[in-house]
């Protein structure tokens, strides 16, 4: 809007403070909305074990307390008197207040592993529920008031564009939260910082209020009720909530997506839920700065190459997440143009506002709590991405033979990778050929073999139902080429999607079995005789797992503990006279480690017993007798989420606390995305004690299966513990880090992802 449409209008006095003071309210409530939101998920994620769908179930308790702030707003509606609906707000303010300052309740104690998400759910309500519900009702109800305090100015007619106002400070709120606020500030400082935000911003609306009322056009009474426009239709309102919806499950499902295979991290989450608020900004202005037809065109483009690519692990990390991105930005953004679009008169603003946040918790329900239940593998964001197409135009007329052509080249092209893949399943001589002329493997050609898909879905983006119909075929074909192993069994939990496979391998006597949760193998086991026994991977003898597990029951008899089950590859060392127990938050793990027909280590290959105690590592560990354990293994770092409260100061000096005098905890830090070895020596070294660093390489031509390249620290009570590992080259002892260590108050995953992707001149170890 210019200045003179703001605060000039025929025989009606300026007025530049009141739209400032609303603009300022509605930023300010919404800052504080959005920046807790990151903020109470990572102080709770550490009780869940920093699974990535903790973000995704609290995404959905942040749009349930959306919803319910929206409802409670428009409920306030009916009430005719501004200034009781403003003593009424102050007045839910201020019960809200008591919930403060912002911390996570523990009436409900710990969380079961087996059902996480109503403790979750749960714990939020209890925490921030109500000071959240009750601020986030300030934007739509400060629009409301706004249309009637302004009415007679031209942007009365329109208070729609302060909406741009909230979703700029949730933007910016955002932003600031990853760059500034997680890694200069520590937690007890944001949780009081926002604590005294809240009460900043509840003196602004007695401020916002005092100001308003003196300057009114009409002293002697109270602003008018708006006129009453028609009702929406049921199919308007359900449109509405499907555009809503949409870019909902979309935010979780890219954010799931891309954090899977790095971290549990504020600042992963962030930048998804920015740019959905960033869409807002854009589509609620009055001149867009992307207007909708250039949206449609680049939405078509980027959409169709991110569903060719969704199913395929990228080796370009940095280049993946750009496309996932950009087709999120533009897919979220046209579906709020097109709601934009369809935004009613201001009388119904309030009803509009509530239909958007009911489709935001469809869209967040579907994703973070019905998909899990009912596919075996994360279908639900290829699934949506295809489907959005609908959302665009749908043409005019019958299906011309331009649309016919289109439908069957993609239609042709599509089915070529799922028939080359077929053939050399059947052909090892071919098989053998293919790989050594595209070492990249079956993945990497079947996406230059779809791009002409990509291509002909792009030239018929016109007509919804055909775009559509091509990208479904694309993401078909893809999914299909992409299952990489002949899976035997696929499993989903709130932890993740597990699934094992049999991989064929003569080198390692033949079939071997393979378990991968997400897109990382955790433990693989050749099933003949002479193998079977064998610890492979990470947990092979040369590795230093294993070189710490011999190390330590060349001692006598060991007491071992193992965070992190796996496939159970660490059973193998379990000797009669040793005890073994396994820490896991997966009941499925458990379940799948100890089933002879997948994985026999622990039935068969242990002498003994092994005990598993489910739940959060550090949770299960605190209940352990101090002085228990001669190894104590912690393996929860090997790429997927990284469980950043396992690596902090006070995590490491419990786990030292659980040690025998000379015993000994190692860290595995394993990582293609993260440098998380820096703060684990920096941690080791604030606490003045005796520690080591091993890079291992694993050997040319050994088994695909035998070994796995594996980064390690081992640290020890006393210098005594490490005596024997310092006789081994292998084992170093790594220099002084400037890290700043991470603690329960304090970590920087934004630090670790720069050192990994730009790495130091000079390395400590």
């Amino acid at each position: 809007m210019s200045d003179t449409t703001l605060d000039t209008a025929p025989g009606l006095p300026a007025d530049r403070l009141t739209p400032a003071l609303f603009a300022l309210a509605i930023f300010t409530s919404a800052s504080l909305v959005f920046v807790v939101q990151p903020m109470v998920t990572k102080l709770v994620l550490p009780m869940l074990g920093g699974s990535p769908s903790v973000w995704n179930t609290s995404m959905v308790f942040f749009q349930t307390a959306l919803l319910v702030g929206y409802g409670y707003a428009h409920a306030l509606q009916r009430i005719g008197s501004i200034k009781l609906q403003v003593g009424i707000h102050l007045g839910l303010l201020l019960l809200a207040g008591l919930f403060l300052p912002l911390h996570i309740n523990e009436w409900l104690g710990d969380p079961n592993p087996s059902a996480p998400i109503g403790w979750l759910l749960a714990t939020l309500a209890l925490s921030v529920g109500a000071p959240f519900a009750v601020l986030s009702a300030t934007a739509p109800l400060l629009q409301a008031w706004y249309a009637r305090v302004r009415a007679g100015y031209p942007d009365g007619k329109n208070p729609y564009v302060l909406y741009a106002a909230s979703n700029l400070g949730s933007f910016l709120a955002l932003l600031s939260y990853p760059i500034i606020i997680e890694p200069l500030t520590t937690l007890s400082g944001q949780r009081f910082g926002w604590t005294g935000g809240y009460v900043a911003f509840m003196l602004m609306v007695v401020l916002l209020a005092f100001v308003v009322w003196r300057r009114r056009l009409d002293t002697t009474s109270e602003p008018a009720p708006l006129a009453k426009s028609a009702p929406m239709s049921w199919m308007d309102r359900g449109i509405l909530i499907l555009l809503a919806a949409a870019p909902s499950s979309l935010m979780m499902g890219v954010t799931t997506h891309l954090s899977t295979d790095v971290a549990s991290a504020p600042f992963l989450w962030v930048i998804p839920l920015a740019l959905y608020l960033l869409t807002f900004v854009i589509a609620f202005q009055d001149k867009p700065w992307i207007p909708l037809p250039i949206t449609l065109v680049i939405q078509a483009a980027v959409g169709a190459v991110c569903v060719l690519i969704v199913a395929f692990r990228s080796a370009n990390w940095g280049m993946a997440f750009g496309v996932h991105l950009t087709a999120f930005f533009f897919t979220t953004l046209m579906c709020h143009q097109l709601l934009a679009a369809r935004r009613p008169a201001p009388d119904r603003l309030t009803e509009f506002y509530l239909l958007m946040s009911l489709g935001g918790v469809v869209g967040g329900a579907f994703t973070a709590l019905i998909a899990p239940t009912v596919f075996n593998m994360v279908w639900e964001y290829p699934l949506v991405l295809v489907l959005v197409g609908l959302a665009r135009p749908w043409g005019k007329g019958p299906i011309g033979r331009s649309e016919i052509i289109a439908l069957s080249v993609a239609a042709v092209v599509a089915l070529s990778p799922v028939v080359l893949s077929t053939w050399l399943n059947g052909n090892d001589g071919a098989r053998g050929a293919f790989y050594q002329m595209f070492p990249g493997g079956i993945g990497q050609v079947a996406m230059l073999m779809l791009v002409p898909a990509a291509i002909a879905a792009f030239l018929v983006r016109d007509r919804a139902l055909v775009f559509t119909a091509i990208l479904l075929m694309i993401a078909t074909s893809s999914q299909w080429i992409a299952r990489g192993y002949d899976w035997s069994y696929s499993e989903r939990s709130f932890f993740g999607v597990m699934r094992v496979a049999n991989v064929p391998d003569p080198q390692m006597g033949g079939d071997v079995h393979v378990m991968m949760h997400g897109t990382t193998l955790h433990g693989a086991q050749a099933r003949n005789e002479l193998n079977e026994c064998a610890p492979t991977l990470y947990y092979n003898t040369a590795t230093p797992i294993g070189q710490s597990a011999l190390m330590v029951q060349a001692r006598g008899p060991a007491r071992i503990g193992v965070v992190g089950q796996g496939s159970g590859a660490m059973a193998a060392y379990k000797r009669a006279e040793d005890r073994m127990t396994f820490f896991e938050i997966d009941p499925m793990v458990d379940r799948l480690a100890r089933a002879p027909q997948w994985f026999s280590y622990i039935s068969n290959c242990a002498e003994g017993p092994i005990d598993t105690v489910l739940g959060d590592a550090r949770l299960t560990l605190e209940k352990q007798p101090a002085g228990t354990y001669d190894l104590l293994i912690i393996d929860a770092f090997s790429s997927d989420a990284v469980p950043t409260h396992l690596l902090t100061r006070e995590a490491i000096a419990g786990y030292l606390h659980l040690l025998k005098p000379h015993g000994v905890v190692l860290l595995h830090l394993s990582n293609r995305n993260l440098d998380i070895t820096l703060p684990a020596i920096a941690a080791a070294q604030s606490l003045g004690k005796a520690h080591m660093h091993q890079l291992y390489i694993e050997k040319t031509g050994a088994p695909e299966m035998a070994e796995a390249s594996t980064e390690a620290i081992i640290i020890s009570p006393t210098p005594e513990g490490l005596a024997d590992f310092g006789a081994d080259s292998r084992w170093k002892t790594p220099m002084d880090t400037s890290v700043r260590p991470w603690s329960d108050d304090y970590v920087n995953l934004f630090g670790a992802l720069w050192r990994s992707q730009f790495p130091p001149p000079e390395r400590p170890y």
